[in-house]
């Protein structure tokens, strides 16, 4: 179901009223999944890295970090395919899994990264986040056409990235950085404004719709995840 098509005055008076209800209940989901991830992520990765047992395991047999990094990507693609097919249970927990998988494979930053330094940039993201998560809901200009450049700046980032693994080169690393922090804190004003713009024509808070709730949590998550890495590299401070 694509909420976008559907036109909100076309419905009845009292359609109307039902859909302008289903909306603020369908945005608060969204955040409320989000952000409970972010806290299993952040669990997760702390646990793993004050846990010698699994983290020698992980150290030892570090082929299966690359395991884990194909379970998430395989359960971020199921989730989006499937999402007009599954449960919202199913949704849920496929997106509990990810972020406590993500959660494994960044405990390495424990060790890469000073505690402290950890702590304030992800502060300086949640501020950034919600500053520009906060543009993208109250904005009366529409960003759909920044959002497609957006898109096609993060894939050349994506090339850019793989390229510089063989490469290794610190002044494109550096010039990476900088334009990943803009991208994602461009992609997190578009894809707010997208996932409202859904909302507003959803016909109610069924099951079914929550399950976009999850797909936009999903979206949400990313977003901060990729703009605190980024941002990590620029603030934090190594051990």
């Amino acid at each position: 179901m694509d909420y976008e098509e559907m036109n909100y005055q076309s419905f009845p008076q009292g359609r109307q009223w039902e859909v302008s209800m289903a909306f603020p209940v369908l945005m608060r989901k969204t955040y409320m999944w989000m952000s409970m991830a972010l806290v299993l992520t952040g669990l997760s990765a702390f646990v793993v890295a004050t846990n010698a047992t699994i983290s020698n395991f992980l150290f030892t047999y570090h082929q299966l970090i690359w395991v884990l990094f194909l379970a998430e990507i395989g359960l971020v693609i199921g989730l989006s395919a499937a999402i007009n097919r599954i449960s919202l249970a199913t949704a849920t927990l496929m997106f509990v899994a990810y972020a406590i998988l993500n959660g494994v494979t960044l405990s390495s930053l424990f060790y890469v990264y000073t505690m402290g330094s950890l702590a304030s940039t992800f502060l300086i993201c949640a501020a950034t986040f919600g500053a520009m998560s906060l543009v993208g809901y109250t904005t009366k200009s529409d960003l759909s056409s920044i959002g497609k450049y957006l898109i096609m700046a993060l894939i050349g980032l994506i090339i850019a990235t793989i390229v510089n693994i063989f490469v290794k080169s610190s002044g494109l690393e550096m010039i990476m950085t900088y334009v990943g922090v803009l991208i994602f804190v461009g992609l997190t004003a578009y894809d707010t404004q997208k996932i409202k713009r859904m909302f507003m024509n959803a016909p109610d808070a069924s099951e079914s719709t929550q399950k976009y709730a999850v797909l936009g949590a999903l979206t949400l998550y990313l977003d901060f995840i990729n703009l605190f890495l980024y941002l990590l590299r620029l603030f934090g401070r190594r051990n």
